[in-house]
C-alpha cells in the first residue's frame, strides 16, 4: 500500500539496526565542581579530571541512536508531518515538495528503528525539523534536519543523498555525521575528531550548527527515557560544548533551555529544590512586581513613550549558578526584580533609560551600554540596575524589537527576519568572524583534542573592549593580555611581537587589558614565540599559534639531530647514509611503521627509536638487496680528510649550543664546553647532555646503557652555559655585594643566589648560579673570586 506524501509508513515490525554501544564508565555528575548530590557508588576519583576529559573517555557512539530494544514499550503509530508543513508557509511550493520527499526517504531509512521511549525513530528527525522551522531556516536546512541520522544509523550513503537531494543537502548532512566508521587509537580521539569535524563544517556553513543545536535540544527534552548514567553524560557534554556554542552564536532561547535541561539531569535533587522554591516565591513576589510595572508604565505614558514592558524571570540554572559563584542565598538572588523594556528605535532606548533613572535612583557601577559596544555574539541592550520600592534592586533591559530578535535568536535571526536590518547583518558579521577564527585555530592545532581544547577557551568569554592606535575597536575575552591582542590582529604579528605600549606606556606582554585601553604592538622580524607565553595568553587563537610555531621549530631541530644520529650509527656499520635508495627507505618505513623518513629521524631525536637499531636494520635491508658495495663507505667527498676528524665523525655527535630544543644541557651537572660529556636519548625528550662524571648520568647509564650516545663539543660554541658555585666567605657587612662584584668583573652574569650558614659564627656559604662560555671562562671567574679577601674557598657543585 502506498501512502501519500507527508505520511510515514512506519512499520510495526521490531528489529531495526541497533548500534553497538560501549559500556559506560563512571561520569562525574556535578558539572560545577561542588559537592555532588548523586549516588555514592559513582566513582569519586573522576572528580579530579576535567569534565571534558571525562566525556572524551567515554564511547564515541552517539548518545541517542536508534535501537531495536527500547527501554519502554513500543508505541505503534503513524507519524505525520502535517504540523511541520504548517510551519513551512514561508517556503515555496517546490521547496515544500522536496521537504516531503526528504521525509519519505528518512522514514524508509529508519524503518523498524525506535527511540528509547518506544516511539518510532522518525519522530526525532521530524521534531528537529519543526524546531528548525520555528527559526524559518531554508529548505536545505529543513531537509538536512530530517535526514541528519540516515548516514550514521542506516545503510544510506552520502552518494545516495547527492543523487536524490543535491550536493548542498548532502554536505549539511555530512557535517552532522559523526566519524564512528573510522578507526581511532582511543575513544577520546574519536570524540574530539567528531567535534572538530562539526566545528569545521560549522565554519563553512553555520546552518550545520543550527540543525545540530535543534537536534541536541530535542534530545535533551526527551532524555527521561535514557538510562541515568547516560543522562549525566549527555548533560555534561551539553553544558560543556553545546550550550556555550548557542550562547556564542546569540541563540539565547536555546542557550537557556539547554542550561536548565542540563541542570535538571546532572543535579536532579538541586534542580527540584530550586524549582520548588521559585514556584513558592512567585506568590510572594507578585505584589511587588505589579507595583513596579504599574509605576513604570505610568511614567512612560506621561512621557508619551510607547513601550512593551514585561517582567523577566531568571532561569533555574542562572539562579543556582549565581548562588554558587557569588556565595549568596536563594532569597538574595530572587530579591532582584528583572524587567524588559522594548521600544521602537535606538533614540527611544536612551529616552526610556532617562525616564527610568528619574523614576528610581540608579545604583553606581550598574549601567552597561551594549548598544554602543555590542557583545561578542552581537547582543545589544541597555542594562541598568535601580533602587526600586522599599530599596529592592530592580534590573531593566532596554532594547528595540530588532535587538530583541537578535538577543533571542542570534544568527538564526538572519533567516527568521529577512528585513535587511543593520542589527541582523552585524550579528552575522560577528558570527562569521568567530567561525573564521575556528579555521585559524584548526590550522595551528596539532590534533583534534588540542583543537577542541583551544575552541573551548573561546566559546564562552566575557568581553573586554580595546582600541588600536587608529581607533578601531577590538573585543577580546576578559583576562586577555597585550600578547592576545597582538595575535588577534594576525598570527605573524603575535609571533614577532617584542613589546607593547598600553596608553602610550611600554608594559610587559603579559599585561592584562582593561576596557578602553589603546594598544600599540612593537614587532621584530628576528623575534620568535617563547614557550613561557603559553602560561599567560588567554585566547584559543594565541595558544594555538604559539604551539604551532614551537612545534614547527622543534620538528626542524629534531629532524636535523635525528639525521645526524642515524648517519653516525650507519657509519659505524660501514654504510654511507647519503647513498641509501628510496626503495631501502620505503622498506624501513614498512618495518618501523613510520610514514616518512623524516618522521623516523624525528622519533630517533626524541628517543622513541634507537639509531643503532635502525642502522642495523638498514644494513640488513641493504645486504638483502645485494647493493651493499655501492652503499659502503668510500673515498667520498663528505669523509673528513684526516683520520682524527674521521674518528670524531664516526664516533660522536658534535654540539655547539645552536641546536635549540632538540638538545638540552642538564641542570643536575651543568656541563660546559671543556667538560667531557655524554648524551642520553630520553623518550620524547630529545638528546640530554650530561657531564661524564655526573652522578645522575652514571646511575642512568647502569640502567639504560643502550640509550647513551657519544657527544663532543664543537670547535666554536655560540652560547653561554649555567654553572653552580659554592663560595665560603667570612661574615661581615657588604660581603655579598663584594663577592657579586668579583663575579661580574670577570664578565659573568649571575642567574641565581642563595645563602646558608656553614660555621654559624664566622663564615657563610653563598651559592651562585652563573653563566660562562667554557671552562677557561669559569677558571677566570674562580680566580677573580679567590683574589677577594672575603672568600675562603670556591668550589663547583653538582647534584648528588
Amino acid at each position: 500500500m502506498e501512502l501519500p506524501l507527508g505520511t510515514a509508513k512506519t512499520s510495526e515490525l521490531v528489529g531495526g539496526v541497533s548500534p553497538n554501544e560501549s559500556p559506560l564508565g563512571a561520569v562525574q555528575a556535578d558539572l560545577l565542581h561542588i559537592p555532588s548530590d548523586t549516588p555514592k557508588q559513582i566513582n569519586q576519583d573522576s572528580g579530579k579530571k576535567s569534565i571534558l576529559a571525562t566525556l572524551l573517555a567515554q564511547s564515541s557512539r552517539h548518545l541517542f541512536g536508534p535501537t531495536s530494544a527500547p527501554a519502554k514499550p513500543l508505541k505503534h503509530q503513524v507519524v505525520s508531518i502535517e504540523n511541520l508543513l504548517s510551519k513551512l508557509t514561508y517556503l515555496k511550493p517546490d521547496e515544500v515538495t522536496q521537504v516531503k520527499k526528504a521525509f519519505q526517504f528518512a522514514d524508509a531509512a529508519h524503518l523498524g528503528q525506535y527511540r528509547h521511549s518506544g516511539e518510532p525513530y522518525i519522530t526525532h528527525p521530524v521534531s528537529v525539523a519543526e524546531l528548525c522551522a520555528t527559526w524559518r531556516l531554508d529548505a536545505p536546512s529543513i531537509m538536512a534536519a530530517l535526514l541528519h541520522d540516515v548516514i550514521e544509523d542506516t545503510g544510506s550513503t552520502n552518494a545516495d543523498l547527492v543523487q536524490k537531494f543535491g550536493t548542498k543537502v548532502a554536505e549539511l548532512v555530512e557535517g552532522l555525521t559523526k566519524l564512528d566508521k573510522l578507526e581511532f587509537q582511543s575513544n577520546a580521539e574519536a570524540q574530539a575528531e567528531s567535534f572538530r569535524k562539526m566545528f569545521m563544517a560549522m565554519a563553512r556553513d553555520v546552518r550545520v550548527i543550527l540543525v545540530k543545536l535543534a537536534d541536541r535540544t530535542h534530545n535533551m527534552r526527551t532524555l527521561d527515557a535514557v538510562p541515568m548514567e547516560k543522562r549525566r553524560r549527555v548533560a555534561a557534554e551539553t553544558i560543556e560544548i553545546y550550550a556555550p556554542i548557542a550562547h556564542r552564536l546569540g541563540l539565547n532561547i536555546i542557550y537557556r533551555d539547554l542550561q536548565d535541561l542540563s541542570f535538571r539531569y546532572s543535579m536532579p535533587m538541586r534542580f527540584r529544590v530550586i524549582e520548588g522554591a521559585v514556584k513558592k516565591a512567585r506568590g510572594n513576589r507578585k505584589e511587588m512586581i505589579e507595583k513596579i510595572l504599574q509605576t513604570s508604565r505610568m511614567a512612560f505614558a506621561k512621557a508619551n513613550l510607547e513601550v512593551d514592558l514585561r517582567g523577566r524571570e531568571k532561569t533555574l540554572y542562572s539562579i543556582y549558578n549565581k548562588m554558587r559563584i557569588k556565595h549568596v542565598s536563594f532569597s538574595q538572588v530572587l530579591d532582584v526584580y528583572a524587567f524588559r523594556v522594548t521600544v521602537g528605535s535606538i533614540d527611544e532606548c536612551y529616552r526610556a533609560l532617562g525616564i527610568l533613572h528619574s523614576l528610581y535612583k540608579p545604583m553606581p557601577g550598574k549601567f552597561k551600554d551594549y548598544i554602543a559596544i555590542p557583545k561578542l555574539n552581537g547582543y545589544q541592550s541597555l542594562h541598568t540596575t535601580l533602587l526600586g520600592p522599599s530599596g529592592v534592586p530592580v534590573e531593566f533591559q532596554i532594547r528595540t524589537a530588532d535587538m530583541h530578535a537578535v538577543a533571542e535568536a542570534g544568527v538564526a535571526a538572519h533567516w527568521a527576519y529577512k528585513d535587511g536590518s543593520p542589527d541582523m547583518s552585524e550579528v552575522q558579521n560577528r558570527a562569521h568572524q568567530w567561525l573564521q577564527s575556528l579555521i585559524d585555530i584548526q590550522d595551528s592545532s596539532g590534533d583534534s583534542q588540542e583543537f577542541l581544547e583551544h575552541v573551548k577557551i573561546d566559546l564562552f568569554p566575557d568581553a573586554v573592549y580595546v582600541f588600536t592606535p587608529k581607533g578601531q575597536i577590538r573585543a577580546l575575552p576578559r583576562g586577555a593580555t597585550a600578547l592576545d591582542f597582538a595575535y588577534s590582529i594576525h598570527s605573524d604579528v603575535g609571533n614577532t611581537c617584542v613589546a607593547v605600549k598600553i596608553n602610550g606606556v611600554q608594559l610587559p606582554l603579559r599585561s592584562e587589558l582593561k576596557n578602553g585601553d589603546i594598544i600599540e604592538v612593537i614587532t621584530s622580524a628576528s623575534s620568535q614565540p617563547n614557550p613561557g607565553w603559553l602560561v599567560f595568553v588567554r585566547t584559543g587563537k594565541a595558544r594555538a599559534s604559539i604551539r604551532h610555531s614551537l612545534k614547527t621549530k622543534h620538528y626542524s631541530e629534531s629532524l636535523q639531530l635525528g639525521e645526524r644520529l642515524l648517519a653516525n650509527s650507519l657509519r659505524q656499520q660501514g654504510v654511507d647514509a647519503a647513498l641509501l635508495t628510496p626503495e631501502i627507505w620505503e622498506k624501513l618505513m614498512h618495518w618501523t611503521g613510520d610514514k616518512t623518513r623524516e618522521e623516523a629521524c624525528v622519533n630517533i631525536a626524541l628517543g622513541r627509536r634507537s639509531p643503532q637499531e635502525l642502522a642495523i636494520r638498514l644494513k640488513i635491508l641493504i645486504d638483502d638487496e645485494g647493493g651493499s658495495e655501492q652503499m659502503r663507505l668510500g673515498a667520498a667527498d663528505w669523509i673528513a680528510a684526516t683520520s682524527e676528524a674521521h674518528h670524531h665523525q664516526r664516533q660522536a655527535i658534535l654540539v655547539d649550543g645552536r641546536e635549540g630544543n632538540s638538545i638540552s644541557f642538564q641542570t643536575c651537572c651543568h656541563p660546559i664546553p671543556g667538560d667531557n660529556i655524554i648524551g642520553y636519548l630520553g623518550k620524547g625528550e630529545g638528546l640530554q647532555v650530561h657531564a661524564n662524571d655526573c652522578p645522575v648520568a652514571l646511575r642512568m647509564l647502569s640502567k639504560d646503557g643502550d640509550k647513551w650516545v657519544e657527544v663532543e663539543w664543537g670547535k666554536e660554541v655560540h652560547r653561554e652555559f649555567e654553572v653552580d658555585l659554592a663560595i665560603d666567605t667570612r661574615q661581615g657587612k657588604g660581603v655579598l655585594a663584594r663577592v657579586a662584584s668579583s663575579v661580574t668583573s670577570a664578565d659573568s652574569n649571575i642567574m641565581n643566589v642563595s645563602m646558608e650558614d656553614r660555621y654559624k659564627e664566622d663564615s657563610v656559604t653563598i651559592r651562585f648560579t652563573i653563566q660562562v662560555y667554557d671552562r677557561l671562562h669559569l677558571s677566570k671567574v674562580m680566580r677573580s673570586l679567590r683574589a677577594n679577601h672575603d672568600v675562603m674557598r670556591v668550589t663547583r657543585t653538582r647534584a648528588i
